[in-house]
């Protein structure tokens, strides 16, 4: 039955999401190495990355809380930067399912699996893009999690192959498409300068929070 599903995706479009789910396995690794390394008992990213199942706001919390900030801070500012999924639902309600199954449907929605399910040409194709890609990531992303957390305990410190770049490097590409845009660029470059003057006066954590006000700005 399962396999009747999914037929109705082609050869490319099925090994272009598997492709996909392995890439997303391979920053799990990074994620959960760089947790350990940063001294997180092993429950912590595990939990996140299955009950969460969202790389970048786990990257910015694990990264707040081991730079000494605030964990609510922290859960707050990985809120925001999980406001997107927000849109997502309202664009693949069509696809999530009904009842109990919506709860699943809705639980692997991230950013690829809304993209393979939105790139399709037919309803069917849609749905089976967006679940096979969204079950991949749910089941690769807490996998290299695991891998990571092996990685993690043997290395002295994070920076030792570049594991803190890892999260911010993962930001800019999120970003770097939508800066094309002059207003969104000049409401991202606000931001950016808000937080950077608020560094040295507020907790670890809070500036992202306070760069929030540069959404308003406006372009002349």
């Amino acid at each position: 039955m399962i396999k009747h599903y999914f037929s109705t995706l082609t050869g490319d479009t099925i090994k272009a999401i598997l492709l996909v789910c392995v890439a997303v396995g391979m920053v799990g690794v990074s994620y959960g190495s760089l947790a350990m390394a940063y001294g997180f008992p092993l429950w912590v990213p595990l939990a996140l990355s299955t009950l969460v199942l969202a790389g970048a706001s786990e990257f910015m919390f694990i990264g707040i809380v081991a730079s000494g900030g605030n964990p609510l801070a922290a859960a707050v500012a990985g809120l925001l930067v999980n406001a997107r999924h927000l849109p997502f639902g309202v664009t693949v309600r069509d696809l999530v399912g009904k009842r109990a199954k919506a709860f699943l449907g809705c639980h692997i929605m991230n950013d690829e699996s809304v993209v393979f399910g939105l790139a399709q040409s037919t309803p069917e194709q849609r749905k089976a893009a967006y679940w096979l890609c969204g079950t991949g990531v749910a089941l690769l992303w807490p996998l290299g999690v695991l891998i990571g957390a092996g990685v993690g305990k043997l290395l002295p410190a994070p920076e030792t192959i570049g594991l803190d770049a890892v999260f911010p490097a993962i930001l800019l590409a999120l970003v770097l498409p939508a800066l094309k845009k002059r207003t969104t660029l000049i409401r991202a470059s606000s931001g950016a300068l808000l937080s950077l003057a608020a560094v040295p006066f507020t907790p670890v954590g809070l500036p992202v929070l306070l760069s929030l006000p540069g959404l308003l700005t406006r372009k002349k």
